[in-house]
C-alpha cells in the first residue's frame, strides 16, 4: 500500500522543545531567585527534566491528572511538598511564559512540509493535550497544515500503545498501512508506530544514537523524508536512509 498520509509528533520533532524548555527554566530560576540552589543552569535543568520525565510517566500510565502532574513537578523541584495547588499553578504558569519566549520550529520543518504538501495528507499525534498543543501549533503557524490533531490526554491512551496510533489513523480515515509516523523517540515513536502497523520514521537530530528499532527508518533531518516516503518501503525495499 502506498503511503497517503504522514502523522507527526510535535515536541523535538517539529518544535524545539528541548531548547525552549532549557531557556524557559533558566529564566524562571533566575526570576524567582533560585539560581544558587541548583548550582548551574545545566544542573537545574537536569533536575527539572528528571522530575518531569518521572511524573509524566506516571500520568501516562493513568495515575493522576494532567494539571496534577504539573503541580507535583513544581512541588518536588522547589522541595515544597506542602505548596498549595494554586501556588504550584502560579509558579508553573510563570515558567510557561518564559518557556514560550523560546518557542521555535526547527529550520527544516517548513521546507519539508512544503515539499510533502502536494502528495500527502498530514496530521499530528502527541502525548500531550489539545490545550497545550493546539495553541502552540497556531502560534508557530502550523495548525492549518494538519487535518487532525490527536492528543493523549483527551484520547485516554498514550504512545507507544498501538491504540493511540490507530486512533490517529482512524481520525484520518486511513488504515495504518497507508500512514507514516515521524517522531524523535526511538521507542515511544518509532517502535510504537511500527508495532501498530504504520511506517515508522525516527528523526535522530543529534545523530549517532544508534540504528533504532528494527523495521523503523532513521533520518537525521527532515529534508531526507520526501525521498524516503517516495520509495516503496512496505514490501522489503530498503531505503538508503537508515
Amino acid at each position: 500500500m502506498p503511503i497517503r498520509a504522514v502523522l507527526w509528533d510535535i515536541d523535538d520533532t517539529l518544535f524545539d522543545y528541548t531548547g525552549a524548555d532549557a531557556a524557559g527554566l533558566a529564566r524562571q530560576v533566575e526570576a524567582t531567585g533560585l539560581a544558587d540552589r541548583y548550582g548551574t543552569p545545566a544542573q537545574a535543568l537536569a533536575r527539572w527534566r528528571e522530575i518531569t520525565d518521572r511524573h509524566w510517566a506516571r500520568f501516562a500510565a493513568g495515575v493522576g491528572t494532567f494539571q496534577g502532574q504539573r503541580q507535583e513537578r513544581v512541588r518536588e523541584f522547589l522541595e515544597q511538598p506542602g505548596m498549595t495547588a494554586d501556588e504550584a499553578d502560579a509558579w508553573f504558569d510563570q515558567y510557561v511564559e518564559h518557556y514560550k519566549c523560546g518557542w521555535a520550529l526547527f529550520p527544516d520543518v517548513v521546507p519539508a512540509l512544503d515539499a510533502l504538501a502536494a502528495d500527502y495528507r498530514h496530521g499530528v499525534l502527541s502525548n500531550s493535550s489539545l490545550a497545550n498543543q493546539d495553541p502552540k501549533l497556531r502560534d508557530l503557524g502550523l495548525r492549518e497544515r494538519f487535518e487532525v490533531l490527536v492528543c493523549a490526554v483527551e484520547l485516554g491512551i498514550s504512545k507507544p500503545e498501538a491504540g493511540a496510533f490507530l486512533a490517529a489513523c482512524e481520525a484520518l480515515g486511513l488504515p495504518p498501512g497507508e500512514v507514516a509516523y515521524v517522531g524523535d523517540q526511538p521507542e515511544i515513536d518509532a517502535r510504537g508506530a511500527r508495532d501498530a502497523g504504520l511506517t515508522a520514521v525516527w528523526i535522530d537530530r543529534e545523530g549517532g544514537r544508534g540504528p533504532g528499532p528494527d523495521g523503523a527508518h532513521r533520518i537525521e533531518a527532515l529534508d531526507q523524508l520526501p525521498q524516503l516516503l517516495a520509495l516503496d518501503t512496505r514490501f522489503g525495499a530498503r531505503s538508503g536512509i537508515r
